[in-house]
């Protein structure tokens, strides 16, 4: 199966899920057009309370569609959106790419990957106990979030759904995402 954008979804104001669209605009540097969380520096309500000056390393939230049929065998419904995502993908491991991977999606947007989503209670409001099968553990024990990638836009352009996604790794040694 080739690496494809199943749905696009974006939001203008703070809030938990995203509205599907029929597309959405990168904007290089910036993040998703008319997007709350576009910006250079960070717009998510937690980190700016902390340090509003900071960098914006969660400009586009990908998640792989994988997860809701994941998640849809312990009792969960999810779809596109629903956990706040610009781009649900398929046919693509997100979780494994290394930080600095670009993404070319669709005809000319890329991305860079920053490292995963930090998954918060908020998912648990959305449907309790969700948060438990986005967040677990390996076999040695280790803590794996499952809730996607962030990334920042380095070359801007329109996302459909439909569109191919292209992966260029980054030159070695490769560097495990961690969370932003």
């Amino acid at each position: 199966m080739s690496a494809a954008v199943t749905a696009v979804s974006s939001n203008g104001v703070y809030a938990f899920t995203k509205p599907n669209r029929k597309s959405i605009t990168l904007l290089a540097g910036l993040g998703v057009e008319g997007d709350v969380h576009a910006g250079v520096t960070v717009k998510h309500r937690s980190r700016v309370a902390r340090d509003p000056a900071q960098p914006n390393l969660r400009q586009v939230h990908l998640i792989h569609e994988e997860l809701f049929a994941e998640v849809a065998a312990a009792g969960f419904e999810v779809a596109p959106g629903a956990l706040g995502e610009n781009v649900t993908t398929t046919g693509i491991d997100l979780l494994s790419l290394p930080v600095g991977t670009l993404l070319g999606l669709g005809a000319e947007a890329v991305v860079e990957v920053t490292g995963l989503r930090n998954p918060c209670v908020q998912i648990d409001a959305f449907q309790d106990g969700l948060l438990r099968q986005v967040v677990g553990r390996d076999a040695s024990g280790a803590i794996v979030h499952k809730a996607g990638i962030m990334s920042v836009v380095r070359t801007g352009g329109v996302v459909r759904p439909g569109d191919p996604i292209t992966v260029e790794l980054p030159a070695g040694p490769h560097r495990r995402l961690e969370r932003v």
